[in-house]
C-alpha cells in the first residue's frame, strides 16, 4: 500500500480507495500485549509434564494466576510446535504366508466363515457359510440371531452326512 502512495504520490485515503480497502482496516494496530513470558512458561510446563496436552496446561496456567483463554493456549501450543509424545507402535515381525495348494477334487478343501448383518429393525443376524474350494458349492449356510459352537458342529455334521468328509477344513 505504501508503495502505491509513493509511486503515484497519492494520499492514504485515495490509495485505499483504489485498492478497495477500508482505511480503518489499513490503519489497524493490535493492542495485544507481548506474550513472550506466557510462551516461555507454556514451554517450561510442557517440557516438565510431557504427558499433558494443551487443556491440562491451560488448567495449570490458570492455577498460577494467568488470565488466559483455552483457545489462546491452544494457539500458542501450536505455534510453539508442542504436542504430546505419541508412543510408536512396535513393528510386528512379518512372516510369509504359505500358499495353499489348489483343490483338485470336490471335498478336497472346505473353508468356513462367519458374517454378520443388521436387519431393518436393528437386530443383528449371524451367517455361517462353508464353501468347497473346488466346486464352489456351499454345503452349509446357517443363518440365525446367534450361532453357538454346538450349532456349528450340528450344521457341519449335516453337511458331512450329505457331501462326505473334507480332506482339510480351513
Amino acid at each position: 500500500m505504501r508503495w502505491l502512495q509513493a509511486a503515484y504520490d497519492v494520499s492514504q485515503r485515495r490509495a485505499c480507495g483504489q485498492m478497495q480497502i477500508i482505511t480503518a482496516s489499513f490503519r489497524y494496530r493490535h493492542r495485544r500485549p507481548d506474550q513472550a513470558f506466557l510462551k516461555m512458561r507454556l514451554r517450561e510446563l510442557a517440557a516438565s509434564r510431557v504427558r499433558y496436552g494443551y487443556r491440562r496446561l491451560h488448567v495449570l496456567l490458570k492455577r498460577e494466576g494467568w488470565e488466559i483463554n483455552a483457545k489462546r493456549v491452544y494457539r500458542l501450543y501450536q505455534l510453539e510446535g508442542l504436542s504430546l509424545r505419541l508412543k510408536k507402535s512396535k513393528k510386528r515381525v512379518s512372516r510369509l504366508r504359505v500358499v495353499q495348494p489348489a483343490a483338485l477334487s470336490p471335498n478336497d478343501r472346505w473353508s468356513l466363515d462367519f458374517m454378520s448383518d443388521e436387519l431393518g429393525n436393528g437386530r443383528r443376524i449371524r451367517v455361517l457359510t462353508v464353501v468347497d474350494h473346488f466346486s464352489r458349492v456351499s454345503p452349509v449356510v446357517e443363518v440365525d440371531v446367534s450361532l453357538s459352537g454346538s450349532r456349528v458342529v450340528e450344521a457341519l455334521g449335516r453337511a458331512i452326512a450329505i457331501y462326505g468328509w473334507p480332506k482339510t477344513l480351513c
